[in-house]
């Protein structure tokens, strides 16, 4: 009988232990019922609703927003005050968005779209670290010798992940070569460059630009010839940008700064041979986290879309359905578990 009241007390403590660390982790819907979007009362309207919450590292902040109208993104202290949206720490741009505060300290978050930020679409979140809790003790198997906990299994490194290799015959074409990537004094500028070249699957472009005042943007053909900045594909804001093409077809890109792609800054290409297993232009080495032009009404792209393998907030988790308010995360199955061993080991 003692050793069972023994084995009880160690799942009653493994019970609790859980309890603690589920209670620990709490997802917050941002402004609650109001959502992410441009708020009737201004900015205070976010910082009334934050003063009311106690943010700690691990929780989650979900964004609740129609895709294409609002985006997240993190931004510096300076850039929150000043509502800059030109270089974002990182973007998303489909609702609802969900974001994990792995980290303490101060973290800001605007809407680039247009003037939302301005117009009081800003929010700022203090968390404070999280107390490290116990580790659940494992329930002991009832048994007459000492059971032996398993030698913990190191599951092996994933082998990192080599980008397509272009084929022996790949050639790296400059886009406008002397020229560059900007406002050319003609309309065919780009298009004449074109003229008399063959791009193959697996050759690079290059655009050389100034960072800051130009961008590229890879968009769809009605975007190309409207020069509409919405949606774009992916969106590459550091110079200079070094794209492989991994895909056969048409590809089309424009500089999304307002006025410059009606001016001629924008370019399209037909991409011939087999494609490789990418199904897109990859820029060779990682460009920096994309921001919107500024100006531009348009929203940035979403995450991975703005460069291949664009950072997203500190421990973005997959966008999901926010929740009414802010719940904790239950173990419900593993504690029904627990519990029926317990009253297992009484009777």
């Amino acid at each position: 009988m003692a050793g069972k009241l023994k084995v009880f007390a160690l799942l009653l403590l493994s019970i609790a232990t859980l309890l603690h660390g589920s209670s620990a982790q709490t997802r917050y819907v941002v402004g609650g019922n109001t959502g992410w979007t441009v708020p009737p009362g201004g900015a205070s309207t976010y910082s009334n609703w934050a003063s009311n919450q106690k943010f700690k590292q691990g929780d989650t902040l979900v964004f609740s927003f129609t895709t294409g109208q609002h985006d997240v993104a993190k931004v510096t202290k300076a850039a929150f005050d000043s509502c800059n949206t030109t270089n974002p720490i990182s973007i998303l741009n489909n609702g609802p968005a969900s974001v994990k505060l792995n980290e303490s300290g101060e973290h800001y978050y605007i809407c680039t779209v247009g003037p939302h930020c301005s117009l009081g679409q800003k929010l700022a979140v203090n968390v404070s670290k999280q107390a490290s809790s116990p580790s659940a003790s494992p329930a002991p198997q009832p048994s007459a010798s000492p059971a032996k906990s398993p030698a913990p299994v190191k599951a092996p490194s994933p082998a990192p992940a080599s980008a397509p290799s272009p084929s022996s015959g790949a050639v790296t074409y400059t886009v406008g070569d002397k020229t560059g990537w900007t406002v050319p004094s003609s309309q065919a500028f780009y298009k004449t460059w074109t003229s008399g070249k063959t791009f193959k699957v697996g050759d690079i472009l290059v655009f050389n630009f100034q960072k800051n005042a130009h961008n590229v943007a890879e968009v769809t053909k009605a975007n190309y010839g409207s020069c509409g900045t919405a949606s774009p594909l992916r969106l590459y804001n550091s110079p200079p940008v070094r794209m492989t093409l991994n895909k056969s077809g048409e590809h089309y890109f424009i500089c999304a700064f307002p006025g410059h792609c009606a001016g001629g800054q924008k370019l399209a290409i037909n991409v011939t041979g087999a494609s490789s297993p990418a199904t897109s232009p990859s820029p060779s080495s990682p460009p920096s986290p994309t921001a919107p032009a500024p100006g531009s009404p348009a929203s940035s792209p979403s995450g991975g879309a703005t460069n291949p393998s664009s950072p997203s907030p500190s421990g973005s988790s997959s966008p999901s359905s926010p929740n009414s308010g802010a719940t904790s995360y239950r173990v419900a199955g593993l504690l029904a578990t627990l519990l029926w061993m317990a009253a297992a080991l009484l009777c």
